[in-house]
């Protein structure tokens, strides 16, 4: 155990032999980033619409910064948790803890109070960074209402205009900067940073990251995306507080040298304006970001000649979105299947189009070595279906004060289990098949939702597509199909849209029994699309379609053939 109380359930020799081989640095993340400041102090760190910090800049604020969070109390292992809009004060907050072997713990705007006040109770966080306000929340009463109950939280700090009990984060960048030989010594197997991720548990989650499996999992998975490193300009759309962002402070900066491109929020025409104007190679985003921007017409008068990819991830992106996507942005496609718990695999600019619409690419075991197995946690031949397990560099230490977790979703030699379901082909490439918790099951048929929304998406006028259950009676759950169209086209019927489902070969037992329209699907803090809010929508909705409908229209459908 180290001295933030925080486990490494990755056997010791596990980690060692990714040291000897080369494939962790063994160094710690600040010490890396100031490595890429010596080779070059005036480029670009982090780039905004309306700012730019150069690698020299962007040191001296780290400094600073550290400099304040040492006379304010801040050891090795202390938690600085922070919930801010996507700017270069996301890197200055990392690199400062970095430095001090402190502990980052991000989580993106948006969080109401419940589940902020689990996640800095679950992380014993000793600081709190927040913006003054988000929409019209007024972030500051809200932390100080909850914080009877969080016996750690010591020190308030608020972006924005100051108040009473609280430090300015302006006022924190004035101190005199922290000289090198007053930092300590930093281990780079100490916990850095935690992952948030909400998974399929009630309440979000924390996930302990070293220095190690950052730089070399976490920024070894960018090298491989763009193996020339210091040229890469990485426009990050989902918030830099989530899983998906955390590669932007220690994978661009710390391990390749290269660019970040922040928004403060996402926005369809505010991303196209940066995409003309910040030049940037990658775009990362999640597919319902990506399905909005291609379909907006201004994208194809933007000069998108810097590109080389764009790389989806955060859920899994159906066929027709990829060609469209493709066809819109003329650049390469990555398809990322990631998460928190630290699992890792996604398609490559070499990949042909056909590899890159039906599979998730081939596991690289220099950050994340995938297996299949069946229930007894044997593993099983290529070919046959069966839940994704991994584990490599870029594996995480353990879930942060949830020993529950712990047990249900690692094994003694540190493999993560994934409650994914899929299988590796004879080429050693990785296909999806669905995810255990997110079965529908109605009247005891299990309904893949993934199957419908792929095909719906398929349709010419659809932009996104999503099923979530309803609850009912008499089945346990129906299939509520909801949709996002293009602007101007006419809205199918269910009975038309449910002619067309059959059209494409889904079984008419999968078929929903429920179709709703949105302008938008709702997205959660982390940019993903809000399953959960869907369905509590659904609950108080009045329904006008039946399952009387469904069965009319697969009468038709069956006369018709």
């Amino acid at each position: 155990m180290n001295h933030s109380g925080i486990l490494d359930l990755v056997p010791v020799e596990v980690r060692n032999q990714w040291i000897k081989s080369g494939i962790y640095p063994n160094k710690s993340l600040y010490q890396l980033f100031c490595e890429k400041v010596q080779i070059h102090p005036d480029k670009q760190a982090v780039v905004s619409l309306e700012q730019t910090i150069s690698y020299e800049q962007l040191q001296y604020r780290v400094a600073c910064l550290a400099a304040s969070f040492r006379s304010l109390g801040i050891v090795a292992g202390d938690v600085i948790a922070y919930q801010l809009s996507n700017s270069w004060h996301h890197c200055a907050i990392d690199l400062a803890a970095a430095a001090l072997g402190a502990i980052v713990a991000p989580f993106p705007p948006g969080r109401g109070r419940l589940d902020t006040q689990s996640l800095l109770s679950r992380c014993d966080a000793r600081v709190i960074i927040v913006d003054s306000k988000f929409v019209q929340m007024d972030v500051c009463e809200m932390i100080e209402s909850l914080r009877p109950n969080l016996l750690s939280l010591r020190i308030l700090v608020v972006n924005g205009e100051t108040r009473s009990g609280w430090h300015s984060l302006e006022s924190l960048y004035q101190s005199k900067p922290i000289a090198s030989n007053h930092l300590p010594d930093v281990d780079p197997g100490w916990p850095v940073r935690l992952l948030i991720s909400s998974g399929t548990e009630s309440d979000p989650k924390w996930i302990a990251y070293s220095h190690h499996a950052l730089a070399g999992g976490r920024g070894r998975f960018l090298q491989r995306v763009h193996p020339d490193g210091d040229s890469f300009r990485g426009l990050y759309l989902m918030p830099l507080g989530t899983a998906f962002g955390s590669t932007a402070t220690f994978g661009v900066l710390s391990w390749l040298g290269g660019t970040v491109l922040a928004l403060a929020q996402f926005n369809v025409s505010t991303t196209i304006r940066a995409i003309g104007e910040l030049h940037p190679t990658h775009v990362f985003g999640v597919p319902t970001m990506f399905q909005r921007i291609a379909a907006d017409p201004e994208l194809t008068h933007t000069n998108k000649s810097s590109l080389i990819a764009i790389v989806s991830g955060g859920a899994k992106i159906d066929e027709a979105s990829i060609r469209r996507c493709t066809e819109a942005f003329q650049c390469g496609f990555i398809s990322l299947y990631g998460s928190a718990d630290g699992v890792n695999c996604h398609t490559t600019l070499s990949d042909s189009l056909e590899t890159i619409l039906h599979k998730t690419g081939r596991p690289n075991p220099d950050v994340c070595s995938i297996r299949i197995v069946d229930e007894h946690k044997c593993e099983m031949p290529h070919g046959r279906i069966g839940e994704i397990v991994a584990r490599g560099p870029i594996t995480p230490m353990q879930y942060v004060n949830n020993p529950e977790l712990d047990a249900l979703y690692r094994d003694e030699n540190g493999w993560v289990y994934t409650g994914d379901l899929g299988y590796l082909d004879e080429a050693g490439y990785l296909i999806l098949t669905g995810r255990k918790k997110e079965i529908i099951i109605r009247g005891g048929v299990n309904i893949s939702p993934a199957q419908i929304e792929n095909i719906a998406a398929s349709h010419p006028s659809v932009i996104s597509a999503v099923c979530v259950p309803v609850a009912d009676r008499d089945l346990g759950q129906r299939v509520c199909l909801c949709l996002v169209m293009r602007d101007g086209v006419e809205r199918p019927s269910l009975v038309q849209f449910t002619r067309y489902l059959l059209d494409q070969g889904l079984e008419k037992n999968k078929l929903p029994e429920y179709l709703r329209y949105l302008r938008q699907l709702p997205l959660g803090p982390a940019g993903k699309v809000d399953k959960r809010r869907l369905a509590a929508d659904l609950e108080s909705a009045q329904f006008t379609a039946t399952p009387a409908v469904v069965n009319k229209a697969v009468s038709l459908m069956q006369r018709a053939h």
